[in-house]
């Protein structure tokens, strides 16, 4: 498997604040694969994500990203590991505020050995005649599809996205997805999304369901719904 954990357990807090969030969490993602992650707030979706992202450490278990045990990362290694094979998606778009569009994609490219071409990129998100403008000046729509040009510029091998749609209405929400889908048909980006909307898990490869910090359910969908297709967004 291209993604895959063992035995993941992490928590937090100690003594009466004591609270595990992952109870042992054995996964595997295909290469290429679009995977959503469901969950009840609370659940340890994104605490899940944070770890596969390198954001947040483990208790005990195993984490493989393309043969890669990433574990026992830290520092150096563990920023290596990030810029080289991560691009991260969050429901707030952290745009850098007084750079434009294009600038706010550069923040990234220059820290990719083999970017995308930003060109095609801009054209690809419809955002060519929007790259001059800052953040401000954009729709929530069109802020999301640069966070999303932020990271797909340095042509990572996994797109971690948390609520990638969360802030958005429901016609803007469908345009992300159909986006998404795009990426990951032109780009065979492998996609991670955590997500709240029960819909979104028509139009995966594969969906994984935890509830208390276990994995609930775990299965691939014979048949996909285009996202442009998808109801109740």
């Amino acid at each position: 498997m291209f993604i895959e954990t063992k035995g993941l357990k992490k928590s937090y807090g100690e003594g009466g604040s004591y609270t595990e969030v992952l109870k042992g969490i054995d996964l595997g993602v295909a290469k290429g694969e679009m995977c959503v992650i469901q969950g009840t707030s609370g659940s340890g979706k994104s605490t899940l994500l944070n770890c596969i992202g390198g954001l947040d450490t483990i208790d005990s278990g195993s984490i493989a990203v393309d043969g890669l045990k990433i574990e026992a990362l830290k520092g150096e290694k563990l920023s290596d590991y990030r810029r080289d094979n991560l691009g991260f998606i969050f429901q707030f778009y952290n745009l850098v505020p007084n750079l434009t569009v294009r600038e706010n994609i550069q923040v990234c490219e220059y820290l990719s050995k083999k970017p995308l071409k930003i060109d095609e990129l801009l054209t690809v998100l419809g955002l060519s005649e929007h790259q001059n403008k800052f953040p401000s000046q954009l729709s929530g729509g069109q802020q999301q599809r640069c966070a999303i040009a932020r990271a797909l510029i340095k042509n990572p091998k996994v797109l971690l996205c948390d609520e990638p749609t969360g802030a958005l209405d429901s016609k803007t929400s469908r345009e992300i997805l159909i986006l998404l889908e795009q990426v990951n048909k032109q780009y065979g980006t492998t996609m991670l999304i955590v997500t709240h909307n029960n819909s979104i898990k028509n139009m995966v490869d594969h969906v994984i369901y935890i509830k208390d910090g276990e994995i609930h359910k775990d299965y691939r969908n014979e048949v996909k719904v285009p996202a442009k297709d998808l109801e109740d967004l």
